[in-house]
């Protein structure tokens, strides 16, 4: 990693992201299936780590496990409190084997789980185990959109540090297959409308409780096949829309968010001071658009070792 900002053009690495992020949701799953509901659904995504994607600690029963995508010598593997390792290879195979991979390594940790074995929020889902169309693993490529992860998280980690509001923690979820982070106004939300394809009314209805400024990252879909940052707010205000945006960024009608390109940002001088732009004027779209106490929310961007002035 030289700090640069990778290339990542989706058409190079579709069939990849692809099934990646079928192997990102058998795994979240698992999670899902252990871990007592937390708000806004916040005990499913995954974490950017040192070396991939990680559940982070996972309890299970007497044990706790974790599970880690290594992007680097391209392995996934189970960790056991019990002082226990299992791991295979990352590489081109179907869902459906590595569905059976991920449970056979799990069992030999000494972990029962049953998982809901179908895709969410993909088109035209397949059963996990059935899924036989699914079944390719460029290393390199996995390799760069980790990278790409890496300095996201970094800069979303330093915007987020300029709220003390709710807000929640930067994590990759994998139905959608972005990386986020959302800060909270603190006022309720009118009922959520539901109907997101793929996800249960229920769980999206208890995700948008709350008034939200939610900003991150995904690395394109068939639909829209460009990586690419987003912000969006829920309810959308009055006028958010058509509030102007820096660095090239714009509303897409289409997916209802303002849409900054990957590349954009990759290419800038400085890409990491015009990413952090982007997210501070969507998000201050969102609050005065929305009449946020915008006073009593914000805070300077944090600085490592130095405690948040308080006044007085």
């Amino acid at each position: 990693m030289d700090g640069g900002w990778p290339e990542l053009d989706f058409a190079d690495w579709q069939d990849t992201a692809e099934t990646l992020q079928l192997w990102t949701q058998i795994v979240g799953k698992v999670r899902l299936a252990l871990t007592p509901w937390l708000n806004h659904g916040w005990q499913v995504p995954l974490y950017v780590s040192a070396r991939g994607l990680t559940t982070s600690l996972i309890p299970a029963g007497a044990l706790a496990v974790d599970i880690e995508f290594d992007f680097i010598d391209h392995r996934l593997v189970c960790r056991s409190s019990g002082g226990d390792v299992q791991s295979f290879a990352l590489r081109p195979i179907p869902v459906a084997q590595f569905y059976d991979e991920v449970m056979a390594a799990l069992a030999a940790l000494g972990v029962e789980v049953s998982i809901y074995a179908v895709p969410n929020e993909v088109a035209d889902p397949i059963p996990f185990r059935k899924d036989d169309v699914h079944a390719s693993y460029d290393a390199d490529a996995a390799r760069r959109f980790w990278q790409a992860l890496v300095r996201v998280d970094r800069v979303l980690r330093l915007f987020r540090s300029g709220f003390i509001g709710k807000a929640s923690p930067v994590h990759l979820f994998w139905g959608s297959f972005d990386l986020a982070v959302t800060r909270f106004s603190g006022r309720k939300a009118p009922m959520h409308p539901g109907g997101v394809p793929g996800l249960p009314d229920r769980v999206t209805r208890e995700a948008y409780s709350h008034e939200v400024s939610s900003a991150g990252f995904w690395p394109g879909n068939g639909a829209f096949p460009h990586a690419a940052f987003y912000s969006y707010a829920y309810p959308e205000p009055p006028a958010f829309r058509d509030r102007p945006m820096p660095g090239g960024a714009a509303y897409d009608e289409t997916l209802g968010e303002f849409v900054l390109r990957y590349d954009a940002v990759r290419r800038a001088p400085e890409p990491e001071a015009v990413l952090l732009e982007f997210l501070e004027a969507s998000y201050a779209a969102a609050a005065d658009c929305g009449r946020w106490d915008r006073a009593a929310l914000e805070c300077p961007l944090g600085r490592p070792g130095v405690p948040r002035p308080i006044g007085g």
